[in-house]
């Protein structure tokens, strides 16, 4: 910043502040640079959220179905859809974990449900049946399919 000086109506010399237009352009350049790096990084963030969660889902999933077989108990996974939340019982208490988008589950014994409550059982012999767990955000889906005989899930994303 350069301090300039007038003068006044009696002829006194006073400095006068100000930003040159260099200064001014230097700034807005910088300013401009900041967003233009940070900005892209926020429209994936709900893609990003919905892979996270189905990542998450199919973890607890793995867990369960591996507890149930090595401490030969059962543990009851529930699905609340219109929470959407699960919640599951383990050796220290009770756990729920909330998923905004949740959108249905797929039980081979029942079919697609997409509202209302469903409850699946990891047996001493794990999951009996198979489950898909569906995900929906702003027209984006995951799919979390967990395969009974080998005890492996996969994350699927839709094409929809």
């Amino acid at each position: 910043m350069k301090a300039y000086r007038t003068r006044n109506h009696e002829g006194i010399s006073l400095p006068r502040a100000g930003f040159t237009l260099l200064e001014l352009i230097v700034v807005i350049f910088l300013i401009s640079l900041i967003a233009a790096m940070v900005i892209p990084s926020f429209y994936g963030m709900s893609e990003n959220k919905l892979k996270s969660d189905a990542r998450r889902i199919a973890s607890l999933l793995r867990y369960l179905n591996d507890n149930a077989i090595s401490t030969k108990e059962t543990y009851p996974l529930k699905f609340d859809l219109q929470e959407g939340t699960l919640s599951w019982k383990e050796s220290n208490g009770r756990k729920t974990e909330t998923f905004e988008d949740l959108a249905g589950v797929y039980v081979s014994s029942k079919g697609e449900v997409k509202e209302g409550q469903i409850t699946v059982f990891f047996g001493p012999l794990g999951l009996q049946e198979s489950i898909a767990v569906h995900l929906r955000k702003e027209g984006k889906g995951m799919t979390v399919a967990l395969n009974p005989w080998s005890g492996r899930t996969k994350v699927i994303e839709d094409e929809k």
